[in-house]
This record gives C-alpha cells, sequence and structure tokens, in this order.
C-alpha cells in the first residue's frame, strides 16, 4: 500500500506535518487541511486501535467509539497485516507517558 500512495504530494505532507511542534499547531493545521468529520474518524480509528492494542472486544469498542464492526475489522487488520505504524505510535506515546 505505501507504494501506491508514495509521491512528492504525500511527501510534503508528511514533512508538513514532521514540522508541528505542539497540539495546538495540529490542531490549526488539520483544521486548515481535513473536515470535521475526516478528523473525527482519524480519532476514531486511532482510538480504536488502541482499545484493540488493549485486547478489548468488539462489542467494548462499538460501545466506547461508536465504530462499526466494520471499521473496527479493517482497523484490527491494519494492526495485524498493517506496516507496523500503530505499534510505532503507540510505543513513543508510551515512552511519552501520554498513553
Amino acid at each position: 500500500m505505501i507504494d501506491k500512495i508514495r509521491s512528492e504530494g504525500m511527501d510534503l505532507l508528511f514533512e508538513a506535518v514532521l514540522t508541528l511542534e505542539s497540539v495546538e499547531e495540529c490542531y490549526k493545521f488539520f483544521d486548515d487541511l481535513c473536515t470535521s468529520i475526516e478528523l473525527k474518524a482519524f480519532a476514531q480509528r486511532l482510538h480504536v486501535a488502541k482499545l484493540l492494542d488493549e485486547h478489548r472486544v468488539y462489542n467494548s469498542i462499538v460501545s466506547e467509539t461508536g465504530a462499526s464492526t466494520a471499521t473496527i475489522s479493517r482497523v484490527n487488520r491494519s494492526l495485524k497485516d498493517g506496516n507496523d505504524g500503530y505499534n510505532i505510535v503507540f510505543r513513543k506515546l508510551k515512552e511519552k507517558k501520554i498513553i
């Protein structure tokens, strides 16, 4: 999948994200970049991934996040067969004692 999306535009997007230095800067940038629905979907997927990483069951995740079972399944596939992106982020958040 990574090779399918790799481009100069994507590189620019990711480099731009890496320049952000605070949560407030992220709010400003992502509010300009995305719709509120898109941002809520990203946040929901991350929350679902965190709960799956904690070995929570689907019913519990649906109740807590409002995510569909299709979304939970997709996130679960990414956790198991993806590029380890969620795990990279979780490890770094744990090191910073954010989660």
